[in-house]
């Protein structure tokens, strides 16, 4: 089973990325699936909340406030998405044989993904010189720093726009299929 884990700061293209390589593990013969560390947390938002992602895509003050505030700090469940991300890959990966997690933002989620699983393929996503649209709260959010400060990553991609995403998607997963071989 194979897991790629994309970092990077808002609307570095994340989750553009993740589909990419979709399409490109497809074509190896690959069985992928996207998804995000933070389903959870959109989940309630949209059960429990009235949120709309019709009408707000990223609801991210409040992602910040119940992932870090009140989920990690106040009840102390600092695992707790990535515990519920490891119990999704266990039965999904009756289905699936790549997963492709778009969100990761803090140190302790790729340390603990790279700790869980044997091929783990890491790459940060930058985007530079662009408008992300968040307020100074939001940009100075620890779900917005910590990724900056961390790059032992396998790949770093920078985002100059689609055709250069494609083109690194096409070159990570030849690069970690010839690996294989």
């Amino acid at each position: 089973m194979k897991i790629f884990v994309i970092g990077g700061c808002a609307r570095s293209g994340k989750s553009t990325l993740g589909n990419l390589l979709k399409e490109e593990l497809k074509d190896y013969g690959y069985k992928p699936c996207v998804m995000q560390i933070t389903n959870p947390l959109y989940d309630y938002a949209e059960n429990y909340f009235d949120y709309d992602p019709n009408r707000d895509p990223k609801p991210r003050e409040f992602l910040q406030k119940m992932g870090i505030e009140i989920i990690k700090e106040k009840l102390g469940k600092r695992d707790f998405l990535l515990n519920r991300l490891y119990e999704d890959i266990e039965i999904l990966s009756n289905f699936f044989d790549a997963f492709i997690i778009t969100d990761a933002r803090l140190i302790n989620e790729l340390l603990s993904i790279r700790a869980k699983y044997d091929d783990v393929v890491t790459i940060k996503l930058v985007r530079r010189d662009y408008d992300d649209e968040l307020t100074e709260e939001e940009k100075n959010h620890i779900t917005e720093k910590e990724i900056s400060m961390y790059n032992d990553f396998d790949y770093i991609v920078y985002n100059t726009g689609i055709d250069s995403l494609k083109e690194e998607a096409i070159e990570i997963i030849h690069n970690t299929e010839m690996e294989e071989r």
